[in-house]
């Protein structure tokens, strides 16, 4: 073979490897993770955003969810993202406060009124500016996500008085925000990550956590846990991550395609964490619960005004003012 043909050959050759690669990637499969159960919204949000990407994109991009912190707990997930080796996931505001200590605000107990107060803030302009935050830490945050209302367990006693929570040993989330509001309402917190905490608390390393009905009823707290009190003590966000290195080799048309698809699932997580919020309560009762409906939470407020000096201080209360007095 003269070297002419040699050259053609491996013009041949190198057209038919790409064109293959090419065929190989028509459809790019990808993982988007978290750490709750099958039945939780987290799962509902990620097969309804997974259902319209892949219609949205033609069958291009297609979202297999791993579920159940298969992939690591939530600072896993974040890190997993951060440095490329997770595609998207789920994860709550919890950790990103380590990583976006702006979020951190979004964590001040009784900081929203309602559900629509919280989406109105998220969704507007403030959650914008937050939003945009993340490229700093090497983090593309897609939406906006819901955990919902978070409620207080335990297998001490009923609590209804900020006096009935001194003393309990609660499980927290790696948050400094929820850490100095529990010490200064008595509490002992205790970080634990979240795939630990049905052992711990069927082994009474710690009385009790605080969560959403949605997340007590997915991860069947009920059978380890006696006492549900309604504080409504904290709205928990979640966020929907995608990882920069994904984010950036799409076109601007598939990114596109992402955050509208984001929505899609953002929306079925916030319907799933209502209907939680409003039905799973007496499904707790049928499975033994005690539950505390008529908690005293004018006295938790005035309970926390030391941790809300401290806020105040940390993140300034002109900025808490603005989340807590917006309207659209």
């Amino acid at each position: 073979m003269n070297r002419r043909d040699a050259c053609l050959t491996f013009a041949v050759l190198t057209a038919l490897t790409l064109g293959g690669a090419s065929a190989a990637s028509a459809q790019s499969d990808l993982t988007i993770a978290h750490a709750l159960s099958s039945a939780s919204h987290y799962s509902v949000g990620a097969e309804a955003m997974a259902v319209d990407l892949a219609e949205r994109s033609g069958g291009k991009f297609k979202l297999n969810e791993s579920y159940g912190s298969s992939l690591g707990g939530e600072r896993e997930l974040v890190e997993g993202t951060q440095i490329g080796t997770i595609d998207l996931a789920i994860v709550s505001t919890g950790p990103i406060g380590n990583f976006v200590p702006d979020v951190l605000i979004l964590d001040i107990p009784f900081l929203f009124s309602g559900y629509e107060h919280a989406h109105a803030v998220l969704d507007g302009p403030i959650g914008q500016k937050l939003l945009d935050k993340f490229p700093e830490h090497g983090l593309h945050a897609l939406a906006w996500a819901e955990n919902g209302f978070r409620n207080l367990t335990n297998n001490v006693r009923p609590v209804a008085e900020p006096t009935d929570a001194e003393g309990l040993k609660i499980r927290t989330m790696e948050n400094p925000v929820h850490m100095e509001a529990f010490r200064t309402l008595g509490m002992l917190p205790t970080p634990m990550a979240f795939t630990e905490l049905f052992t711990a608390l069927e082994q009474g390393t710690v009385d009790g956590e605080e969560n959403p009905i949605g997340v007590i009823l997915s991860a069947n707290f009920a059978d380890v846990q006696k006492y549900l009190s309604l504080t409504r003590h904290v709205y928990s966000p979640a966020l929907i991550l995608i990882s920069p290195s994904v984010w950036d080799g799409l076109s601007d048309e598939e990114k596109g395609w992402f955050e509208e698809s984001a929505k899609v699932g953002v929306k079925a997580m916030r319907d799933k964490v209502r209907s939680d919020a409003e039905n799973g309560i007496a499904t707790l009762k049928k499975e033994g619960m005690q539950v505390t409906e008529n908690v005293n939470t004018a006295a938790f407020q005035q309970a926390l005004q030391p941790a809300f000096d401290v806020f105040a201080e940390k993140f300034g209360q002109e900025s808490i003012d603005a989340i807590r007095n917006y309207k659209p």
